[in-house]
């Protein structure tokens, strides 16, 4: 926890330094405990304090992440958790058993809550056939820090137009993978779009990603595998 205090920190005031406007919570930072759905939906009798202690925060909803991402709440409905987690085609970890903690849009970034897996973050692209699931960075704390080099770097820049954290560079330019990758960046734990770039395929088989689900073909049965256990789980939650 200390670790992961220090890492928001640090991403906090490298933000801010950048010229992102972050505002304080409305009310005291706390930590209340995960709404019992939580628990139910994830099938899981433990959230990581991890978890519990960023939701305490007062930043959910708030565009304070790179590419103008938010933390999402604890979640309230389970056909939309649900629905945020149709994409888990061929993790190497029980599919249920993590919590969609970001939105970027057009990726979702979750905490993997139990198993051998436990407080990893993986990412997956809103899109169609993309067969894209992958860790996306070890830890949290990780994350953060990694986001805090790309502040450092100047490739996670204020968007003067919106107000929000850009990942690239400013104006028609290099593409953003290239311009992370010339900073030793980690591209994956950018939400940058990846689709079927080599250095995602080779990070998903060091994951442990089922790589037989990122074939065309072999993906669609993963995905229609996938989605009728959701839809089983939906049943029996009376969702």
């Amino acid at each position: 926890m200390t670790v992961l205090r220090d890492a928001a920190q640090e991403y906090r005031a490298a933000a801010t330094a950048a010229g992102l406007s972050w505002p304080e919570p409305a009310a005291p930072p706390g930590a209340p405990p995960p709404p019992e759905l939580v628990y139910r939906l994830f099938d899981v009798d433990r959230v990581a304090e991890q978890v519990t202690w960023l939701h305490g925060q007062g930043w959910t909803e708030q565009r304070l992440l790179p590419n103008g991402g938010w933390l999402l709440a604890w979640p309230t409905d389970a056909n939309e958790a649900l629905d945020n987690l149709s994409l888990s085609i061929g993790v190497p970890f029980p599919w249920r058993h993590q919590l969609p903690l970001f939105h970027f849009e057009y990726l979702i970034y979750t905490f993997v809550l139990a198993g051998d897996h436990e407080g990893e973050i993986w990412r997956y692209e809103i899109a169609p056939d993309a067969w894209d699931a992958v860790r996306a960075a070890p830890s949290l704390a990780a994350l953060f820090t990694e986001w805090t080099k790309g502040l450092a770097a100047g490739v996670v820049y204020l968007n003067d137009l919106d107000g929000c954290l850009a990942v690239g560079e400013p104006g028609p330019g290099r593409r953003d993978l290239d311009v992370l990758l010339e900073r030793s960046l980690d591209p994956l734990a950018f939400p940058i779009s990846m689709p079927d770039q080599p250095l995602l395929r080779e990070r998903q088989a060091t994951c442990g990603v089922d790589m037989s689900c990122v074939d065309v073909d072999r993906g669609f049965e993963c995905f229609e595998e996938l989605i009728e256990e959701i839809d089983a789980v939906r049943a029996s939650l009376g969702a």
